[in-house]
């Protein structure tokens, strides 16, 4: 990875990052986090060695696997289901970036399959023939469990919910933006990749971009996103999307559709039509749950992110649609906190909406965001600033059981949901 920054120009990169986190980051004053984590490459680490390896889904029956080289390498694939006995190959593409003065490794992406469900794969990336790894694919039919995690960061907290996450057995994890907080310093999402590389090559993650990647500075680099389109490549193409920053994807039985709610959503842009077509395709027969997933919460009652348009405007454009295709749940993170809503539609209870959950308490930088409105809205069903994750077990067709757990194993908050495809009161 080529990162060197020269002196004569360190102090000016350090001057418009600060700048651009005071336009981003705006004047909400969090208590501190734990310390920040960077992990460093190992000592044998060679230019052909993959690092921050993670995959996703890709399709039906399909898995990307992506890393990162130092080299310019093949984008290859060996895989099979006998470890040591990798039979099958895939080769892929690989692209790098620049940001400033950063330039990216190589970041290859290779998509395998088709693939079995519910089934242990064995694999290795490129031409490093030292390092083999192992996924399980997600099972064909109920149950299936998902990990729930926003706003993860690089800190000890952040290596607390990582813990606790890997000892839960998950199928899919779910991450509603806000990934590295490298903001605009790009050594950071390779530390990034390497922290959660043990969790993130075993499992699918399926991840949503928030504020925090965006990492646009004017004048210096205008584009939007360049970092987190790079290096987390989603089924942006399989699900019929123009844009890696919004995509759906089916697994055992529910439809995730995956929001952006930093780029156009009013009903002319192609997110909102794009949305508008997804749901249509939607057969709650086959897919009897759906999900939705922002960062920016649609409802919250902290004082945190208040009035933000993203939140707002993106609610007001959007909430009809999710609420006629009777969308289950809608995940969010942003606000540095948890909190569960009950069914909701136009801020009000409605037993045909969804449940709002914001589960931004993943670990991040900047703190909890420890201050509520008073008194709490009845629509609140549960709220609490602390760190912690989710779990989202999907029992089958009719029920699923949600649970979140604080980092510090007190009494976590649980609930069962019924689908809403299955109840008559809510019948299209």
């Amino acid at each position: 990875m080529v990162a060197v920054l020269r002196n004569t120009t360190y102090h000016v990169l350090v001057l418009l990052i600060v700048t651009a986190r005071l336009v981003y980051g705006g004047d909400y004053v969090r208590p501190p986090a734990g310390r920040p984590l960077f992990v460093s490459l190992s000592d044998n680490h060679s230019k052909n060695t993959p690092q921050q390896v993670h995959i996703s889904l890709a399709g039906d029956a399909k898995m990307r696997i992506s890393w990162i080289t130092d080299a310019t390498t093949p984008s290859i694939v060996r895989y099979g289901k006998r470890q040591g006995t990798l039979d099958a190959l895939a080769n892929g593409t690989s692209s790098s970036y620049k940001y400033i003065i950063y330039e990216s490794g190589q970041i290859h992406d290779v998509v395998i399959g088709p693939l079995e469900a519910n089934t242990t794969y064995y694999y290795k990336c490129g031409l490093d023939s030292s390092l083999e790894y192992s996924f399980r694919t997600p099972p064909a039919q109920f149950p299936i469990d998902f990990a729930v995690s926003g706003d993860l960061g690089q800190t000890e907290w952040t290596k607390s919910t990582l813990q606790h996450i890997g000892k839960t057995g998950y199928d899919v994890l779910l991450l509603p933006g806000d990934l590295s907080y490298a903001d605009f310093y790009q050594p950071w999402w390779d530390s990034f990749g390497r922290l959660v590389e043990p969790l993130a090559s075993q499992r699918p993650w399926m991840v949503s971009q928030g504020n925090h990647e965006l990492e646009r500075i004017p004048l210096v680099h205008n584009e939007r996103f360049t970092a987190y389109n790079a290096r987390w490549h989603m089924p942006f193409e399989e699900s019929g999307s123009d844009s890696n920053l919004f995509y759906s994807f089916d697994v055992s039985g529910v439809h995730v559709i995956m929001l952006g709610s930093y780029t156009d959503f009013g009903p002319d842009s192609s997110q909102y039509k794009w949305l508008e077509s997804d749901l249509k395709k939607v057969n709650r027969k086959r897919t009897s749950w759906l999900f939705a997933v922002v960062h920016a919460p649609w409802y919250n009652s902290n004082t945190a992110h208040q009035g933000e348009n993203e939140s707002i405007h993106m609610r007001e454009s959007m909430e009809d649609l999710l609420f006629n295709a009777r969308v289950d749940l809608v995940f969010a993170g942003h606000v540095h906190a948890y909190e569960r809503f009950t069914r909701v539609y136009k801020q009000d209870a409605n037993i045909c909406g969804p449940v709002h959950i914001t589960i931004g308490d993943g670990g991040n930088r900047e703190g909890l965001a420890t201050k509520y409105k008073d008194p709490q809205p009845n629509i609140s069903m549960f709220r609490e600033a602390s760190f912690g994750h989710g779990q989202l077990r999907v029992v089958n067709a009719s029920h699923a059981k949600w649970t979140w757990y604080r980092n510090d194993n007190a009494q976590p908050d649980t609930t069962w949901f019924m689908s809403l495809a299955l109840d008559p009161t809510c019948a299209v």
